[in-house]
């Protein structure tokens, strides 16, 4: 009767499936850089191209000059760095290779964006829950969840510098800001992508849920109750989006 994406609905498959489909934005949500690493709380920096490079295999020690540069006072360990990933397709993934895509010439070229890629290093977890588990198992090891896992587990996240050089970290406030500016109501479906998106408050991996709804329902009794939902989710939701 619905479905939910975090992956946009690209304007070729919009048009694969002319007047047919509804693609509405419902939630904010944002993708946080998770560690694990012995001696360093939350709060680690990582610039654009150290995130791309990390997860490409090119630095692949805690201690790398690049990575010391920006962390200035913290000893950070001679400890080799693991790469987790997830091993299924996701929306997650989308929006982080996404994110990735927007930062890194490299990356774009060799790895690009999807629901699912072939990543160049590391393991595999199945859903949040699997990345949020091996990071949370394996000294050394960073990946990536959607920011409710890191909020559930107290788990330890990396601080991005933003499109506008600002250190920001992952939190509701600086996801709304990367929705404040986009232009929703001239974009196709209203598939707004908010990855590295202007702005000094910005967390720059942020994302939307879309819900996707036939115009015309093969069940039109079950959709008035959907839509019923959705319309209740905005009029009441966002407490409750806040505290999940």
């Amino acid at each position: 009767d619905f479905g939910a994406t975090d992956g946009p609905m690209t304007p070729e498959q919009m048009n694969e499936a002319p007047g047919r489909i509804y693609h509405i934005p419902m939630v904010m949500g944002a993708v946080a850089v998770v560690y694990n690493l012995d001696g360093v709380a939350t709060g680690l920096k990582l610039t654009p191209d150290v995130l791309a490079d990390i997860f490409l295999g090119k630095i692949t020690k805690w201690n790398d000059a690049r990575i010391s540069a920006v962390n200035e006072g913290i000893n950070l360990p001679d400890v080799d760095i693991v790469v987790v990933h997830r091993s299924d397709g996701s929306g997650t993934s989308f929006i982080f290779t996404d994110y990735l895509s927007s930062v890194s010439g490299e990356w774009k070229g060799k790895v690009g964006k999807a629901t699912s890629v072939n990543w160049p290093v590391g393991l595999g977890g199945k859903g949040n829950e699997g990345v949020a588990a091996n990071v949370q198992r394996i000294k050394g090891s960073i990946g990536y969840v959607e920011y409710a896992y890191v909020k559930r587990n107290k788990m330890n996240y990396t601080l991005v510098k933003n499109r506008d050089g600002q250190w920001a970290q992952p939190d509701d406030l600086n996801f709304k800001a990367a929705a404040s500016g986009a232009d929703w109501a001239k974009t196709p479906g209203m598939g707004v992508i908010l990855t590295n998106q202007a702005g000094k408050d910005t967390w720059p991996i942020s994302g939307a849920t879309f819900i996707l709804l036939h115009k015309v329902p093969a069940n039109p009794a079950n959709t008035q109750e959907v839509v019923k939902f959705f319309d209740w989710a905005f009029a009441n939701g966002s407490a409750m989006a806040t505290e999940l």
